[in-house]
């Protein structure tokens, strides 16, 4: 049964924190560019369809299917970007996803988040970037039970008014300070920046990038924790369409030498991890940063690009999910979950 419509490679050195890991290259190689529709049967969710530029989702390994690797009482936080598009159906395959994980742990009664790692919304529709909040993000993402505890951040879509104003307006104070686009918070023994990607494009001002990484160095400097977890839309590091962005580069460079551990951003819809490297790219097991994207929410899958962004250690293309993260004392743990059910891509590592 259909689901009804919505209202309007390089080789990579070994990975400390997955020992038998150097690269897990599960993405096909990539080839012609053109657009393929993908039916995936969702189960509880119906026949979806994913457009993508090129090959067939990513098959499933070889082997039994992953399992998660569980932190008893530990934090979670579940994450995406690249949301919610009106008139398709991905969106709400990934909402199912959040929404049952989130009434389990509230039964376990551990603490949990969602982060939206921008391009929350997409002007889609006949009415095209008008209330496309409400029009396309409230009948998936915007259940009350993912509202009450989600924490955003704006990508280069939510702009696509002319402005932000859509989106601060909608998220209200879960979207920090209005205007600015960046906040922290706490999550367990976890201290969560997120970042406004955006500024540094023709969104803000040199004024307000500075701004900006001021309140960052100050906010790390005030928040001294072991364990440190920052977001924001556009990945310094990608296989993806558009390629490594060096514009947000600073950010790394601030994140890195107060010591953070975890980076997530979207932008790429795709998912792709990266082994814990430096700012410029060197693998470093002692202080590295592991970036994920995960631009897999619910608007248009695309594949990753070949050969793969140095450190780059496992993708996933075609497939819409959720990045699951287990916030413990002193380590992590990190699935992928798929709308088909599937988990992927288990594994952790420990806060440095």
């Amino acid at each position: 049964m259909a689901t009804a419509a919505k209202r309007e490679n390089p080789s990579n050195p070994e990975n400390p924190l997955h020992p038998d890991e150097t690269s897990v290259s599960v993405a096909g190689s990539s080839g012609r560019s053109f657009t393929r529709c993908l039916l995936l049967g969702v189960a509880l969710v119906g026949v979806l369809v994913g457009c993508s530029r090129d090959e067939p989702p990513t098959p499933p390994p070889a082997g039994p299917p992953a399992k998660e690797v569980a932190l008893p009482g530990a934090a979670v936080m579940i994450a995406a970007g690249d949301i919610a598009v009106c008139g398709t159906s991905g969106d709400e395959a990934t909402a199912h996803i959040v929404d049952s994980l989130l009434t389990t742990d509230s039964v376990a009664k551990l603490q949990n988040v969602v982060v939206t790692i921008g391009d929350n919304a997409y002007p889609s529709g006949s009415s095209g970037v008008e209330n496309d909040f409400p029009r396309c993000f409230s009948p998936s993402w915007g259940s009350t039970r993912i509202m009450k505890v989600i924490h955003p951040s704006p990508g280069n879509h939510d702009y696509d008014s002319g402005s932000a104003e859509p989106y601060f307006s909608y998220f209200g104070q879960r979207a920090g300070p209005a205007g600015k686009g960046y906040y922290s918070y706490e999550v367990g023994s976890w201290h969560v920046v997120s970042l406004n990607s955006e500024l540094y494009f023709e969104h803000g001002s040199p004024d307000e990038v500075q701004q900006q990484e001021d309140w960052l160095r100050k906010d790390l400097e005030t928040h001294r924790t072991l364990c440190t977890l920052a977001y924001f839309h556009r990945p310094v590091f990608s296989s993806g369409k558009y390629g490594s962005t060096r514009a947000t580069h600073p950010l790394w460079n601030i994140l890195y030498e107060a010591g953070a551990d975890l980076v997530l951003n979207g932008h790429e819809h795709d998912y792709e991890r990266f082994l814990p490297q430096t700012p410029a790219g060197v693998a470093d097991s002692a202080k590295g940063i592991t970036q994920i994207v995960a631009g897999t929410g619910g608007a248009n899958l695309r594949p990753v690009d070949y050969p793969l962004a140095r450190n780059s250690a496992y993708q996933i293309h075609g497939r819409w999910g959720v990045l699951k993260l287990t916030l413990g004392a002193g380590e992590y743990r990190h699935a992928f979950l798929d709308t088909g059910g599937r988990v992927w891509d288990a594994g952790g590592g420990k806060c440095h």
